[in-house]
């Protein structure tokens, strides 16, 4: 089973052996995101080729020798806002996705961050022997090692089980997040619920995301930009959105970790500036 992953406009890569076999077209052009990380100008397959080449060189995506301790990417993602809330005591554990190992359980910030913080949309993966344990002795519980399956409910479900009641979820469908708010009243735990990877989602599934979730991603998505009704946003380029009073808190709690000036002011949400926003937002 190849590795497949979804980035830069998600365009649909195939990951077998360390080498790049496959790479779609992207549907957008242009993120800004990239262009400060990588100073890609314009979103295209060589220059996405060039990416997943640059990350499996960078720190082993992938591979066998994949890094599993890693620096902030950028001051507010999913990764880094998880970190925080382990950090300060808001979360109790977390249910991630990692190349090589799938559905993750995790309440070790820095695992957590170098698992997440520089992956993309995770599609599926085959397990990696290495990072398995390389994440069994960071205190990280693979959902699945003998197939490295991503499945988030699965995964809530298992760290309910192992005593946890606080619990950060990443989700990229509309109906896993509505599952989970229902698990989560059968099973009386906690649950932030984080939307990801939403580039190109409808409007029925966005509108059903949105009444889940605590927190979602932007990305480059024009039904959540459309649909939001935020109490917090971060960022106005691909910001992220607190939905809730426990998505508010947990990005707010994020913030106090950043390292570079904030300003905290009252405005009506979202506030998204057209020329910051990836082209095309689809």
């Amino acid at each position: 089973m190849p590795h497949i992953m979804e980035l830069l406009g998600k365009a649909r890569v195939v990951v077998e052996d360390g080498e790049v076999v496959e790479v779609g077209a992207p549907v957008i052009s242009w993120c800004p995101i990239f262009e400060k990380a990588r100073g890609i100008s314009e979103i295209n397959k060589d220059e996405i080729r060039k990416n997943i080449e640059f990350r499996i060189r960078d720190f082993g995506l992938f591979t066998s020798s994949r890094k599993l301790e890693m620096d902030v990417f950028v001051g507010f993602g999913a990764s880094e806002t998880m970190m925080s809330g382990l950090y300060r005591g808001l979360l109790d554990t977390t249910v991630t996705a990692c190349d090589g190992a799938g559905t993750v359980i995790s309440n070790n910030p820095l695992l957590v961050q170098g698992m997440g913080a520089r992956i993309s949309g995770l599609v599926e993966t085959e397990p990696i022997d290495e990072i398995i344990n390389g994440i069994s002795e960071r205190c990280g519980i693979v959902l699945d090692p003998s197939t490295a399956k991503i499945d988030p409910v699965e995964g809530v479900k298992k760290a309910v089980k192992l005593g946890y009641e606080r619990i950060a979820v990443t989700v990229v469908f509309s109906d896993t997040a509505r599952h989970l708010r229902e698990l989560e009243s059968e099973l009386d735990v906690e649950l932030t619920i984080i939307g990801a990877h939403l580039t190109g989602i409808d409007k029925d599934h966005a509108k059903e995301l949105l009444e889940c979730a605590d927190i979602v991603t932007s990305c480059a998505s024009k039904n959540i930009r459309c649909l939001v009704k935020p109490l917090v946003q971060v960022g106005n380029a691909v910001p992220l959105f607190g939905l809730t009073q426990r998505g508010k808190e947990l990005l707010l709690e994020r913030a106090k970790d950043v390292d570079s000036q904030i300003l905290i002011s009252s405005t009506k949400l979202p506030l998204l500036p057209d020329e910051r926003q990836p082209k095309d937002v689809i």
